[in-house]
């Protein structure tokens, strides 16, 4: 919950013992454990009296989808389409190959001959073109 490490926790003991000195130190242990109690009791009550507020509605509440929507960002959907949906269709791919339909291209139009224009003739000028 904290991420403190064992080593952390012997640091954290030893400067308490240096701070609070030895004489109080086991007094403060245990108002520390009794309060570390007393906040577990209270949100165990707390969890209780949502459950009571709720009661049936509580087991119709879909807490897998919202938790599934909420892990939801565009790497991991991403991921899921490229990796989870290839596994499955790779297998019908390999099941069911399917020939491709032949290629034939259309023919070709015959160029336009060239097109030739008199001596001192402007060449035709298309302003939408350019």
């Amino acid at each position: 919950m904290f991420n403190i490490g064992p080593l952390e926790l012997v640091v954290l003991g030893f400067v308490a013992l240096i701070v609070i000195g030895p004489e109080k130190l086991p007094q403060h242990a245990r108002d520390a454990a009794r309060m570390i109690r007393s906040l577990r009791e209270m949100a165990n009550g707390a969890r209780g009296q949502f459950r009571d507020e709720l009661g049936p509605d509580l087991a119709d509440l879909n807490l897998d989808a919202l938790r599934e929507l909420r892990s939801l960002n565009p790497r991991s959907a991403l991921m899921k389409a490229l990796f989870d949906e290839t596994d499955s269709t790779a297998g019908e791919v390999a099941q069911k190959p399917q020939s491709a339909p032949p290629l034939s291209a259309p023919p070709a139009a015959a160029p336009l001959p060239p097109v030739s224009l008199e001596k001192g003739a402007i060449a035709p000028f298309d302003d939408d073109a350019t």
